[in-house]
């Protein structure tokens, strides 16, 4: 399975001191206190960046980020493997960069969070009085929801129509084994002890290019990072900060399967739900992921059922094709836990975020005898989120082998000091590794270079499946300094 994909994580970000409680001053403080940053001083380019854009064919009005130099590089700091840690509104934002398979992602998106708890190590070793804490969840319990957004790159052939009818439903049902799991209810919705996801609460329509209110199901943000008479990067806006590798393992692979398949014009379940809006609320408050969900002819269907669907799909598209280790994985771990949901949802407890939290507070709510409505069991859906190491609930079922691994803790430290192989980040980590000096700034698509004229020189990076380790590694040989690098490529250029 060769897909470009990435994950972009908002943490939520607290102080143990009301007064010392600036989001916003204190997310730019803790991104400068990651203490491996190759190029402290780097700024992101902001030139192929444009969120107004619409997918389905306008830009709405709007001001394009466009900061000055001293708040760009405050905003922003490139990583070593090649991605990025940086501040969004009031929060701080790490992106993994472009990775080639989803368990490639999983070990990225797991160095995110040991690049936010070393930063946040650091931060509070200055300011002991403050004492901040960060969580990798979707809400606050307050009211307030902040994203996880998953990208996935496409051809720009398929029709954005298609992607639509079909992502409605495989969002909607997907939950069942991707959902974060959630205490309560927020957003005006139904009240209830405990849900499956932690966002679904917040979706208030189909399709819409929002992401922060009327969030849709399916966002139309046509912002490629690449190409855009060639690529997509379909913008997913629905999915739960995941704890667990299991569950973010299968939330990444299965949607790449189906995305791969969109782009092959395979046939793909015709299921067309009655309301896609009440029908994410109503799975995610169903435990036993068996509820009725009614479709537009009037048909009943589940969730598992529709599931089920999508993985015959798949089955039957990759019967007559070569099936990779990656994808032949990813179809057997999809199919043995739906089979696990439909004969009990909490037999899963060692793979599935959800499943992992609400066992574990049960058991707390046995031992001292109290209620879901309890404010210390707001407090432990929050601390599962921790994102340090010796404080974090989802941490100790790790140390207590009691959660499923795909990962060595080895895995998630190369992925934080080095970029993928298989996409164009390999040759920005390049760069970064072999002429820190002079990369004046970086981004998804340019490496920017001073090399001492009075001209900033932009090595343009359009193709996301470029710059991969072997055409790097190729197009470096015999090259020492940034000035021959940029010899190189203009001669290539003639």
């Amino acid at each position: 399975m060769h897909r470009i994909l990435g994950t972009e994580t908002e943490f939520g970000i607290a102080a143990r001191h009301a007064p010392l409680s600036d989001p916003v001053a204190n997310s730019l403080h803790l991104i400068s206190c990651y203490p491996s940053l190759p190029v402290p001083l780097a700024l992101w380019d902001y030139e192929n960046e444009n969120p107004l854009l619409d997918a389905r064919g306008f830009e709405i009005e709007g001001e394009r980020e466009r900061p000055g130099p001293d708040y760009n590089r405050q905003l922003n700091k490139v990583l070593a493997n090649a991605g990025r840690w940086y501040v969004d509104g009031a929060h701080p934002e790490y992106s993994t960069p472009e990775c080639s398979n989803p368990r490639e992602l999983v070990a990225y998106e797991r160095a995110g969070e040991m690049i936010a708890a070393k930063s946040l190590a650091v931060m509070n070793q200055e300011n002991r009085e403050a004492q901040y804490v960060l969580y990798k969840n979707n809400s606050d319990g307050k009211g307030n929801s902040y994203g996880y957004h998953e990208n996935y790159l496409l051809a720009r052939t398929v029709p954005f129509e298609q992607i639509i009818k079909i992502l409605l439903p495989f969002f909607v049902s997907r939950q069942i084994y991707a959902g974060a799991g959630k205490v309560g209810a927020e957003n005006g919705t139904i009240p209830v002890d405990y849900q499956i996801s932690q966002r679904s609460d917040f979706f208030e329509c189909l399709v819409d290019l929002n992401t922060m209110v009327k969030r849709p199901i399916v966002n139309t943000r046509d912002e490629p990072h690449g190409d855009p008479s060639r690529f997509r990067r379909v913008h997913v806006i629905v999915g739960d900060a995941n704890m667990a590798e299991i569950s973010t393992y299968l939330k990444v692979g299965t949607t790449a399967i189906v995305m791969h398949m969109l782009e092959e014009g395979a046939a793909l379940p015709p299921i067309v739900l009655d309301d896609p809006v009440e029908a994410i609320k109503k799975v995610s408050r169903d435990l036993s992921v068996t509820c009725d969900i009614k479709l537009n002819n009037g048909k009943i269907t589940t969730a598992i059922a529709m599931q089920r669907e999508f993985l015959r799909a798949a089955h039957d598209f990759f019967a007559c094709r070569d099936l990779s280790p990656a994808t032949k994985d990813v179809l057997v771990r999809w199919e043995s836990v739906l089979d696990t949901l439909e004969k009990d949802p909490m037999l899963l407890g060692r793979e599935l975020d959800w499943v992992a939290k609400k066992q574990m507070i049960e058991s707390y709510i046995d031992r001292k005898d109290c209620s879901w409505k309890d404010p210390r069991v707001a407090l432990m859906d929050l601390q599962y989120h921790d994102i340090r190491p010796g404080k974090g609930l989802y941490y100790s079922l790790e140390r207590n082998g009691r959660i499923e691994r795909l990962l060595q803790d080895e895995d998630i430290q190369r992925a934080e000091q080095h970029a993928p192989t298989g996409s164009r980040a390999y040759f920005r980590g390049l760069c970064l590794q072999k002429f820190p000096k002079h990369v004046y700034g970086m981004s998804w698509t340019s490496v920017l270079f001073d090399v001492g004229n009075t001209t900033i020189k932009r090595i343009p990076l359009m193709d996301p499946c470029r710059g991969t380790r072997e055409l790097a590694n190729e197009l470096m040989e015999g090259v020492d300094t940034a000035e021959e690098l940029l010899a190189k490529l203009a001669d290539a250029e003639k």
